[in-house]
């Protein structure tokens, strides 16, 4: 029998201790992370034990009005199962929840599984749960463009050309922990072309690196001493994930992005499995950036699928 608990402030270390464990945790669900933001959102986060009050899976989760969401901080936020999680549990799981999100006055669900690029052991029985104890439809589809660092594609001679564009204006690339020269980039080409900020302010992206300096590293690419391109970049144990891009007007004119981005593939190739692009949807998956797609899989990226789920109780 699978009983439910609600998170609360007082578990935070069995919390965190259970996701470092689990087959599909990345430290997005850390605590550490989520609660950076805590102001913005009601959390209605759930932990679920076995008979045994062994915990065996967490949600991550947010509520809104009669709704509870997979937290809308976080990319992803499925079921975060441990290793000897069964499938046949993890349908006991689903129904234990369902059952006490009624109790609680739920009466829809939006879930966001994690993808299985961040999975270090096959991790789809929620999925299998989905359609077995719920009536859901898909609400977003979103494209992410990877490349699978254990066999990856060659890259486009439009790439490669760029790549040695850069290299006689004299780029080179490093680590960096100069956020502040990265974030004027950014924020200067998001307000140009969509007047919006970064999700996260400078003060969040530094405190979350410093809190997580082996999972969140900044990369630069310099020209003269400056600061012309760069990329954030989120690391889990299976996949790097680029969370920011940008590039000022002489970074986009020597093609810099595509040497830094040879450079961090060429870099993880031995260390990581999958390299995420991130998405080139808009819309719920609607829209599709073919441009920005274009110069992804320009780089051996394939796509991989980001999908939200949305069942009523």
């Amino acid at each position: 029998m699978i009983t439910t608990e609600r998170y609360t402030a007082d578990k935070l270390e069995e919390w965190n201790g259970f996701v470092a464990l689990a087959k599909n945790g990345t430290f997005l669900i850390d605590r550490r992370f989520m609660d950076y933001h805590s102001d913005r959102f009601t959390d209605f986060s759930i932990m679920f034990y076995d008979e045994k009050n062994r915990l065996v899976a967490l949600l991550p989760a947010n509520r809104e009005g009669d709704s509870v969401c997979s937290h809308r901080g976080l990319t992803y936020g499925g079921l975060v199962m441990g290793d000897c999680l069964r499938s046949t549990t993890v349908i006991e799981v689903f129904e234990a929840m369902n059952n006490y999100l009624k109790k609680e006055g739920v009466r829809e669900v939006i879930y966001k599984p994690t993808p299985w690029i961040y999975h270090s052991q096959p991790s789809e029985e929620d999925l299998y749960a989905l359609f077995r104890c719920t009536d859901f439809h898909i609400v977003a589809r979103e494209l992410s463009t990877t490349v699978n660092l254990r066999h990856p594609l060659p890259m486009m001679h439009l790439r490669r050309r760029h790549m040695g564009k850069a290299q006689k204006a004299g780029v080179e690339v490093n680590w960096s922990d100069d956020f502040k020269a990265f974030w004027e980039i950014l924020d200067a080409n998001l307000l140009h072309r969509y007047d919006v900020h970064p999700v996260h302010s400078l003060n969040e992206i530094t405190l979350l690196a410093n809190k997580f300096p082996d999972n969140i590293r900044l990369c630069l690419a310099m020209c003269q001493g400056e600061a012309i391109a760069g990329t954030v970049l989120f690391i889990t144990s299976t996949t790097i994930h680029v969370q920011y891009i940008s590039a000022s007007a002489k970074g986009k004119d020597v093609g810099a992005l595509d040497l830094l981005f040879s450079f961090l593939i060429n870099y993880y190739s031995d260390k990581k499995s999958f390299f995420d692009f991130g998405k080139s949807t808009e819309d719920m998956g609607r829209y599709l950036n073919e441009g920005l797609i274009f110069q992804k899989e320009g780089f051996g990226g394939r796509g991989v699928c980001y999908d939200t789920y949305e069942w009523r109780l």
